[in-house]
């Protein structure tokens, strides 16, 4: 792969993996826009490395709170006296991040196979959008951070596995999810990112080697597609952070839709491959 068209994956990855317009599916489009083959499992492999980039500006962002979060859960291991709201909510992550791992596993030849399709991306883009507008209306979000427990990380983790069909956007699930389960808008995005961070860099592990292996990309691409996807995507936290705490998420809705139908117009009449 050529570093400029790892840079530009890098972009992409960076500034869509946090917001709910799917990474993947926006990868999955650029790969095509520029000539690769969106079903190689090398460029498959890749596209999952460089999102590890991405959670690692995660990881700097809340490194406060994860500090704080893993001392609480480790002290309260061994003493009952320190098993608080941190020690609860270290729980919640390993609890919620695990269906996704083994649906990753389970499923991981349809992942990276027929799941790389266009048709699924367009889909996926429209389809869940319904499911975006339906949580921003029936969410009463009247729970706060303080208020989790651990039926919501089971739930919410369960539905991150969504994110496994490219274009319904691991956000855009799990903080949905949590606005179904009347979590505020912050608090969801916040454990949205919490449940992201062994999640994603677990996924990055799994595939590291089918990204470096292939004859598709190459250890320079890969390095070059982390290190930019880690500073536009510490970018784009700090946005989204801000964002959410006055926006409904309905604001992307219009946005996915569009890209989708788009995508359906260039697969039946503009003459593209799905894969």
């Amino acid at each position: 792969m050529e570093l400029w068209k790892a840079v530009v994956l890098g972009i992409v990855e960076g500034l869509t993996e946090f917001i709910p317009v799917s990474s993947t599916g926006h990868l999955t489009i650029t790969e095509k826009l520029l000539d690769l083959q969106i079903d190689d499992a090398s460029v498959t492999g890749f596209t999952a490395v460089i999102q590890v980039g991405a959670i690692l500006a995660a990881v700097i962002y809340f490194f406060r709170d994860i500090v704080r979060i893993v001392k609480g859960f480790v002290l309260g291991l061994f003493s009952s006296r320190h098993r608080g709201f941190d020690y609860r909510f270290g729980w919640y992550v390993i609890v919620g991040s695990l269906p996704i791992a083994i649906v990753g596993v389970v499923a991981k030849d349809a992942i990276t196979g027929p799941l790389r399709s266009l048709w699924v991306v367009a889909s996926a883009l429209i389809l869940w959008s319904a499911v975006m507008v339906y949580a921003e209306r029936v969410g009463r979000q009247n729970r706060g951070e303080g208020q989790l427990n651990m039926a919501d990380a089971v739930i919410i983790g369960v539905m991150q596995s969504a994110a496994l069909f490219p274009g319904v956007s691991r956000s855009g699930a799990t903080i949905s999810f949590g606005l179904l389960r009347d979590l505020d808008r912050v608090t969801a995005t916040r454990l949205s990112f919490f449940l992201g961070i062994p999640a994603l860099i677990g996924g990055g592990a799994f595939e590291l080697k089918d990204a470096v292996s292939g004859p598709s990309v190459g250890v320079p691409a890969l390095l070059v597609g982390t290190v930019v996807s880690f500073i536009f995507g510490y970018a784009s936290i700090a946005w989204l952070m801000r964002f959410v705490a006055r926006h409904s998420l309905v604001t992307f809705v219009w946005y996915r839709v569009a890209l989708g139908v788009a995508i359906i117009l260039a697969l039946t009449v503009g003459g593209w491959s799905a894969t």
